[in-house]
C-alpha cells in the first residue's frame, strides 16, 4: 500500500506553463525599442538642420485688409474707399532651411524644390538676402502706389529715396578697403567725407572729380530689420574706389536699392510684416485700384496676380511660378494672371500644377491685365476719379 503510493507520488509532473502576460511581454519589448529608436530618429531628423533650403508653395491672402489710407499731417482730404469684397490675392512662395526630415519630404513632394546653399543664396549671405527682400517690397509698394493714383487721375510723383546698398560690387581680389570687403547690403549711404549725400544724385555730384584707388570716408547706417525697435548708430568707413565695370570712371562700388518715395494726397499703407520681394506689384497696383473705384474690378470667381510693376506699367518676371500656382489652386483662384516674360517651361509646369480649374494668363502691361479682368467681368476703370 505504501510502496504504490510512494509510486504514484514519484511520477514527475510536466513544467508549469509561463503565462500568458510574459509570452505577450517577450514579443512586444522588441517592437517597443524598435517604436522608440524610430522616434528618436525621426526627432532627430526633424530638430537637426542642414545646408539645404526649400521654394514650397506658400500663400494667396487678399490685399484688401492690408490696405489704409489715412489723411496726411496737412489734413489732406483722403478719396472715398470702396472696400473690395471680392478683392485680388498676391501670392507667396516659402523658402526656410531645412531639416533633415524636412528635406526628405520635400525630394518626395514634386512642388517643393530643395536647393543647397548656392542654388539658393548665390553669392549672397541668407542675411544679405533677407535685406534685399524686404528692400524690394518696400519699393514694389511705393511703386504701386504712384502708377494706380496715376492711372485714376490723382496727383502723384516719385521722389528720390535714401542710398540704400542692395549689392555691393566684388573683383576676384577685391582690395583691401574696397565696398566689398567693408559695406554690407542693406546699409545706408549719408555722407562722404563728411559731406551730406541723402540721395544718389547728391552723390554722384561728390564723385565727379574722383579718381580710381582714391580713398574716402563714408557715413552709413546699418541695417535695420522690419519692426526693430533698436537705432543704430551711424558709423564712418574707409573705401577705397574702384573702376566702374562699364567704363574707367571712379566709384565707390555697389548697386543701389530703388528707394524712391511717392509724393501723394494722402497716405497710403499696405501691410506686408515679414513678407519680402517685388514680385506682388502687379497685385498690390490692382487692388488699389479696385479700392479707389466703385464697382467690381475683379469680376467673377477668385482672382490672383504675380508679377513686379514699374513705373511705366510694364509687369516683370518673377520667380517660383509653379510653387505660387500651387498657392492660388489651394486657395480657391479661378483666374491667376501671371508677367508675359515667364519662360515657356515655367508655365508649362505652372499650369500642370494648377490644373484645369485655375486660368493662368499672362500679361507685358497693367492695361493688359485690366483687358483681362473686363473680360472676366470686372468694372470698366475711370479714366479719372470724381472730384
Amino acid at each position: 500500500m505504501n510502496e504504490e503510493l510512494m509510486n504514484e507520488v514519484s511520477v514527475p509532473l510536466p513544467p508549469p506553463s509561463l503565462p500568458a502576460d510574459i509570452r505577450t511581454l517577450r514579443v512586444a519589448l522588441p517592437l517597443i525599442t524598435v517604436s522608440w529608436l524610430i522616434l528618436l530618429t525621426v526627432v532627430v531628423m526633424a530638430s537637426v538642420r542642414i545646408q539645404r533650403w526649400e521654394i514650397a508653395p506658400g500663400e494667396a491672402m487678399t490685399v484688401s485688409s492690408r490696405i489704409g489710407f489715412m489723411p496726411t499731417e496737412e489734413g489732406d482730404a483722403v478719396p472715398q474707399r470702396y472696400v473690395a469684397d471680392n478683392g485680388i490675392r498676391f501670392v507667396t512662395a516659402f523658402g526656410g532651411q531645412l531639416s533633415i526630415l524636412d528635406s526628405i519630404l520635400g525630394w518626395l513632394d514634386p512642388y517643393v524644390r530643395v536647393d543647397t546653399y548656392t542654388e539658393h543664396f548665390g553669392e549672397q549671405t541668407p542675411t544679405s538676402s533677407r535685406r534685399l527682400g524686404f528692400q524690394a517690397m518696400t519699393g514694389a509698394k511705393q511703386i504701386a502706389e504712384y502708377v494706380a493714383m496715376s492711372k485714376v487721375g490723382l496727383e502723384a510723383s516719385l521722389k528720390e529715396g535714401p542710398i540704400l546698398i542692395e549689392q555691393v560690387i566684388c573683383q576676384d581680389a577685391p582690395a583691401k578697403n574696397s565696398a566689398c570687403v567693408n559695406l554690407q547690403v542693406g546699409e545706408q549711404i549719408t555722407h562722404i567725407d563728411g559731406v551730406a549725400t541723402q540721395t544718389l544724385s547728391l552723390l554722384a555730384a561728390q564723385m565727379k572729380d574722383r579718381k580710381v584707388g582714391e580713398s574716402v570716408v563714408l557715413t552709413v547706417l546699418p541695417y535695420v530689420a522690419p519692426n526693430e525697435e533698436t537705432e543704430k548708430k551711424p558709423k564712418k568707413v574707409t573705401v577705397t574706389l574702384m573702376a566702374s565695370p562699364d567704363d574707367e570712371r571712379a566709384i565707390v562700388g555697389f548697386i543701389p536699392a530703388d528707394t524712391r518715395v511717392t509724393s501723394l494726397p494722402f497716405d497710403v499703407n499696405i501691410s506686408t510684416a515679414d513678407i519680402g520681394g517685388p514680385s506682388a506689384g502687379l497685385a498690390f497696383t490692382l487692388a488699389l485700384l479696385d479700392e479707389l473705384t466703385e464697382g467690381n474690378l475683379m469680376g467673377k470667381g477668385r482672382v490672383a496676380a504675380t508679377g513686379t510693376m514699374d513705373e511705366k506699367q510694364n509687369v516683370g518676371a518673377i520667380g517660383a511660378l509653379e510653387q505660387k500656382a500651387v498657392a492660388a489652386r489651394d486657395a480657391g483662384v479661378t483666374l491667376f494672371l501671371v508677367p508675359a516674360g515667364q519662360s515657356p517651361d515655367e508655365m508649362k509646369a505652372a499650369r500642370a500644377a494648377a490644373g484645369s480649374g485655375v486660368r493662368i494668363v499672362q500679361v507685358a502691361t497693367l492695361d493688359e491685365a485690366l483687358k483681362e479682368l473686363r473680360g472676366n467681368g470686372g468694372s470698366t476703370l475711370p479714366k479719372t476719379l470724381k472730384k
